[in-house]
């Protein structure tokens, strides 16, 4: 009898540590896109989204493991499984949601036009005849290719954008503003030479989402529940406050 009741016991324990195991869910970031995700100085990949992620994680109660991937293919690596979701700066669209889902949004974002300091210009349509630059497959990219008359010129990395307009090689780029104000006003080098002209108004606001392949609602649900727990504490407004300074 005794014997029954220890492997009775047994398994209840296997049971109920399997009921309660923490699920891990592998999310992708592109790093090169600072100061939302990129890689610091001891090569440790930190920003904004970074520890967004990693407080949705223990609020919710599950874990993270973080994964950087290259822009180009991110969306192809999500399809076919190589990780559970995308925390990149990933701005939900009618299109993007054609396919793959997302979570509520986390964050608004806003396109900005970063120029030498040497140009004066209030709005897009006066860059008409400038080459501007933007990493493909980007919102920002997307708003260069709608505006008449400018030609547009994509990069993988939004850094090699910046790096060619600081030697003169485009006119302007086209970012969102977090990264704007950190290549153009906290880069020393690139802050002597370069400004943010403005900030694009447009009518429709635009919101970053973690995306997750369509159908995935076991995690969906759990990255909502660690946003939700994100905003009741206020975590997400200390968290820009560290980033993003505002």
């Amino acid at each position: 009898m005794l014997k029954k009741i220890v492997l009775t016991l047994a398994a209840l324990l296997v049971t109920a540590n399997v009921a309660f195991a923490e699920k891990t869910i592998v999310v992708a970031q592109d790093a090169t896109w600072p100061p939302m995700e990129f890689v610091d100085a001891n090569k440790n990949l930190v920003g904004f989204s970074v520890d967004y992620t990693d407080a949705m994680a223990k609020e919710a109660g599950f874990k993270i493991v973080h994964k950087n991937v290259a822009w180009d293919g991110i969306f192809a690596g999500l399809e076919s499984g190589s990780y559970d979701a995308i925390v990149s700066s990933v701005s939900i669209t009618d299109e993007r949601k054609n396919a793959m889902d997302f979570t509520a949004p986390y964050y608004e974002v806003r396109q900005a036009l970063v120029v030498p300091k040497t140009t004066n210009v209030t709005k897009l349509d006066e860059m008409k005849g400038k080459t501007l630059g933007g990493q493909i497959s980007t919102t920002g990219y997307f708003t260069i290719k709608k505006t008449a008359g400018v030609t547009p010129k994509s990069y993988d990395e939004i850094g090699l954008a910046m790096e060619d307009l600081f030697n003169g090689r485009i006119d302007g780029v086209v970012c969102d503003d977090p990264v704007a104000a950190s290549y153009a006003l906290q880069q020393e080098q690139y802050a002597a030479k370069m400004k943010i002209a403005f900030v694009i108004e447009t009518q429709e606001k635009e919101f970053y989402g973690i995306a997750v392949k369509k159908g995935n609602k076991e995690v969906l649900d759990l990255l909502n529940k660690g946003i939700a727990a994100v905003k009741a504490k206020g975590i997400d407004k200390q968290l820009r406050e560290k980033w993003i300074g505002r």
